[in-house]
């Protein structure tokens, strides 16, 4: 099955998650050479479209593309003219005659990745759109589990947060299940939908949550900008309530819990400092691995990195001529 976009984690098949995680085990050991760059892109563009401000994400997908050695180019955005649909439109055929091999896209405005996917032959990754999906946070918060946990199946993921407006809960925990991870959802009532997946539980209690035995506790950023709607009565209240403080957090090394955060973290809130320096804090490798499974779906993504499982771009060029050898 060719794949030409990524844009949601429910359309992927097991099959494809697990490739995709295979390679990324494989592009992650280039992070330990001297030299990181190989030419599996080389010749290649790659768009970086993103409307909404991103450090972490925009980086790390310029980051897996420069060491794929495409060429990158950063499309200046008119925040202000993508209001009006004609604007998109225009923005679509534009990128249709830039000739570009990859679109990577971010907006608010959930489905415009899909959107332009339908009208462009470059191949769309969707970087995050509205509160819809974020598939490629999924993707590497499955391979940084699946490093602790090699046979994930049976484990327990607690997500913290802004269930409701979260792009990363939805897409991660979509994929969590398709490895057979279960997942629970925690939050105050007015930031937990109230309907979710009968395969989800929901707690609104932090202490019925940790009574769930959970052997991930997946912390969500609590979204500041919205908090002139007043989904809770207060930050100190949520971080008193939901976060996790010096006394959680000395819980949590009893039990020997794994903590994770998509970043950026509000210290104070959703955690305490003592979080960033904890053993069993997973923060910084997703961080690392964001960058190794971008380099995995761009690769993928790719002719020759079709699926069923047939070599991608990096290790057919391999296989014919390519000097560089992965360890």
């Amino acid at each position: 099955m060719a794949r030409k976009d990524l844009l949601d984690i429910a359309s992927l098949h097991r099959e494809e998650i697990e490739f995709l995680l295979d390679q990324s085990t494989s592009f992650k050991k280039l992070f330990t050479r001297s030299v990181k760059k190989i030419p599996a892109l080389e010749g290649k563009s790659v768009l970086m479209l993103f409307y909404e401000a991103s450090t972490r994400t925009h980086s790390s997908f310029e980051v897996a593309a420069k060491r794929l050695s495409a060429e990158v180019t950063n499309f200046n955005v008119d925040h202000s003219s993508i209001t009006k649909g004609e604007s998109v439109r225009e923005t679509i055929e534009t990128l249709q005659a830039m000739r570009t091999d990859y679109i990577v896209v971010r907006h608010s405005h959930s489905g415009l990745p899909g959107m332009i996917a339908r009208q462009t032959t470059a191949s769309v990754i969707n970087a995050g759109d509205g509160a819809h999906e974020h598939p490629t946070q999924a993707l590497l918060d499955a391979f940084t589990i699946k490093e602790k946990f090699p046979d994930p199946r049976g484990k327990k993921v607690l997500i913290i947060g802004d269930i409701l407006h979260s792009r990363v809960a939805r897409s991660t925990s979509t994929l969590l299940q398709k490895l057979g991870i279960e997942v629970a959802y925690l939050g105050p009532g007015s930031l937990v939908p109230k309907y979710v997946p009968a395969s989800i539980r929901r707690f609104t209690d932090y202490e019925a949550a940790m009574a769930w035995a959970p052997d991930v506790v997946y912390l969500l950023r609590v979204q500041l900008e919205r908090q002139d709607v007043q989904f809770f009565p207060s930050v100190r209240e949520y971080h008193r309530v939901y976060g996790i403080t010096n006394t959680r957090l000395a819980e949590i090394r009893d039990r020997g819990l794994y903590i994770m955060h998509p970043g950026p973290v509000n210290r104070g809130v959703e955690l305490c400092d003592a979080v960033m320096d904890y053993e069993r804090s997973l923060i910084t490798n997703q961080v690392e691995n964001g960058i190794s499974i971008r380099m995995a779906v761009l690769d993928w993504l790719t002719p020759g990195g079709e699926f069923p499982r047939q070599e991608s771009t990096y290790a057919a060029r391999q296989r014919a001529s390519s000097p560089v050898v992965m360890p």
